[in-house]
């Protein structure tokens, strides 16, 4: 377990810990039902997991696989290709998928800007795609011969027509810098707060309230593309139901699964290292008794920075 400063609070392992959460994996070797599998971590590739899950079990897929960069990522070298041999890399990755995939599924998936040609070109072929979602991801250094690339897109597709949406779910809550008022004084689509003035607004396909896990967020581990919880929660309460059932078929260190348990669904989470894997299950052992997703409560998501009651919402200090 690596040494850390006193207010690091980077979730670590220790080789019993390993040991222990190693016995919670699974791997699968043969045809399973959906009850076998619910609520559980596969540690294996994500091509050979899916051949034995059953059919039309899943509600929600979401879907974040290595960018089409170059970079050694857990022992494994990936390089960066054309958009045609992306496509079919992520043509690869994505067939054994669709036959899981409930006819009122939705699905998400992760890209930078490299990879939009490519991504737009497999996803049309399989599914209707609704949106392309834009979130800030605010770390990173600058560039001296290019803009600093700070933005990764989440493309939102659907298998038909019937799906889910709640945008009552997914509302943001922002400070009212000049608010207007009707004649007699009262708030135009604002409230009053002790802490400020804030206004409810609709979801938008711009995310700029998130943060990216660094080493002062409880959430965070040494896993090095880790989504924030806040990204997932918005994802899990627009696009799905309580009790529906979760896939993540690159699950890192489990952040799909470890939102999904906090918001009442069901979850399957597949991942080829053993470390995350771990991390995975160390998270959702968290998660039983801490229901907590930072930037999210009383119902709403709350901007970076925001006062509320006296705290600082997903600060800079705080994640």
């Amino acid at each position: 377990m690596k040494e850390r400063a006193g207010r690091n609070r980077t979730i670590d392992l220790t080789e019993a810990q390993q040991r222990a959460f190693s016995e919670r994996l699974i791997r699968l070797d043969r045809s399973v039902s959906v009850e076998e599998i619910l609520n559980t971590t596969i540690c294996q590739d994500m091509r050979e997991a899916c051949k034995f899950l059953p059919d039309t079990f899943v509600d929600l897929l979401f879907l974040d696989p290595p960018y089409n960069l170059n970079k050694e990522f857990s022992g494994r070298s990936f390089k960066k290709g054309s958009q045609k041999q992306y496509s079919a890399q992520l043509e690869e990755w994505l067939s054994p998928l669709i036959r899981l995939l409930k006819p009122t599924a939705s699905v998400y998936l992760c890209s930078d800007w490299n990879a939009c040609g490519a991504a737009q070109i497999v996803l049309e072929k399989h599914f209707t795609i609704r949106n392309r979602i834009t979130w800030e991801r605010e770390k990173g250094r600058g560039a001296k011969t290019n803009w600093k690339n700070c933005s990764e897109d989440i493309w939102f597709c659907t298998v038909s027509g019937d799906y889910v949406f709640n945008p009552e779910a997914v509302k943001l809550k922002r400070k009212v810098i000049a608010p207007y008022t009707h004649s007699d004084g009262r708030p135009k689509d604002w409230d009053r707060e002790k802490t400020g003035h804030f206004r409810l607004t609709a979801p938008s396909n711009l995310w700029t309230d998130l943060t990216v896990p660094f080493w002062s967020m409880p959430e965070n581990t040494d896993h090095p593309t880790q989504k924030p919880e806040k990204l997932l929660a918005k994802i899990l309460l627009a696009s799905s139901r309580p009790g529906d059932v979760v896939l993540d078929p690159f699950l890192g260190s489990g952040t799909t699964s470890v939102t999904a348990k906090k918001l009442a669904r069901r979850y399957i989470g597949i991942e080829q290292d053993r470390i995350y894997c771990c991390l995975a299950e160390k998270r959702l052992q968290t998660a039983e008794t801490d229901k907590t997703i930072q930037g999210y409560s009383d119902g709403v998501f709350w901007e970076r920075n925001a006062k509320k009651k006296g705290t600082i919402e997903n600060s800079e200090l705080d994640g």
